[in-house]
């Protein structure tokens, strides 16, 4: 992110889980704090939350509040100063034939196969799991202000999907689904190469 932008105050309810078993570490518990639902999100307050730590998943948006732990920690990037390492550029020479289109909407059947197939392969032990066309849609198909859709395409193959937010100074990874099959071309590094490209605009 770069200078923080001039916004005016909001004052916001937060809610506080009970402690719940972690989902990335086993044995730990994990609590999070949610803004409440019925708080009216703009870009302007969604950036100064971003800057706080919260994240976004559907329409909830969260921040791990756990008492013990503080490995939940998002990535921050500063573009400008980004330079691309060997491993990176190999990634890039190797998706040199895909194209990317930026989407409105990815609530349609292609784009929900490739998730299904990208969840059976790579989150099968996850709590996402089994796919399911609803959950789908309420994880990221959700209207939101400044959130568009990278799709990536060989010819008119879709090979991954990434669902990006527009702050008011930066742009926000929410998610990548891309095609398992495809694992040669590490899809999942692209995305977030593409992404930061993107911001560096």
């Amino acid at each position: 992110m770069n200078e923080r932008p001039a916004i005016h105050q909001h004052r916001i309810a937060l809610h506080l889980t009970a402690p719940h078993p972690c989902s990335y570490l086993e044995g730990q518990q994990a609590s999070t704090v949610f803004v409440a639902p019925e708080t009216h999100i703009d870009t302007p307050l969604f950036t100064r939350l971003a800057e706080m730590g919260f994240r976004r998943s559907g329409t909830h948006i969260y921040r791990p509040q756990c008492q013990q732990c503080h490995a939940c920690t998002p990535v921050r990037l500063p573009v400008d100063d980004f330079v691309a390492n060997r491993n990176q550029l190999r990634c890039l020479k190797r998706n040199e034939d895909l194209n990317i289109r930026v989407l409105n909407s990815i609530d349609n059947d292609a784009c929900y196969a490739l998730y299904e197939k990208y969840l059976n392969a790579r989150h099968y032990d996850g709590d996402m799991y089994p796919a399911d066309r609803e959950q789908y849609q309420s994880f990221l198909c959700v209207q939101w202000p400044d959130t568009f859709y990278l799709a990536f395409y060989q010819d008119e193959k879709l090979l991954a999907i990434a669902v990006c937010d527009r702050f008011l100074n930066a742009t926000s990874a929410v998610y990548t689904f891309f095609d398992p099959d495809e694992h040669k071309r590490s899809l999942g590094v692209y995305a977030v190469l593409s992404q930061i490209a993107r911001a560096q605009l």
